[in-house]
C-alpha cells in the first residue's frame, strides 16, 4: 500500500459539483509533488460550511486504487 499526503483548500462552492456528481474525481498535488487522483466522493465526510479543508493522507492499493482516506490535520 501507498499512502500520499496532500493539503486541500475547497470551497464550498467549488466542492458542490463534486457533491452533486457533476465532478467524479478530485485532482491533487501530493505534499511531495505529485499530481493525484481520487474519487470525490471519498471527501463527503469532511465538507463543512467552511468547505473542505485541511491535510489528509490517502492510501492506495499496490494497482494505485484508492482505499481509504483520513484527516491528518485540520486546516480550519
Amino acid at each position: 500500500m501507498q499512502t500520499v499526503t496532500v493539503r486541500l483548500k475547497i470551497s464550498p462552492e467549488r466542492f458542490q459539483a463534486y457533491y452533486q456528481g457533476v465532478v467524479e474525481y478530485v485532482m491533487a498535488q501530493s505534499t511531495d509533488g505529485r499530481t493525484i487522483q481520487f474519487p470525490a466522493r471519498v471527501l463527503r465526510p469532511f465538507v463543512s460550511h467552511q468547505g473542505i479543508h485541511g491535510i489528509f493522507e490517502i492510501t492506495f492499493d499496490a494497482n494505485l486504487k484508492f482505499q481509504s482516506i483520513r484527516l491528518a490535520q485540520d486546516g480550519r
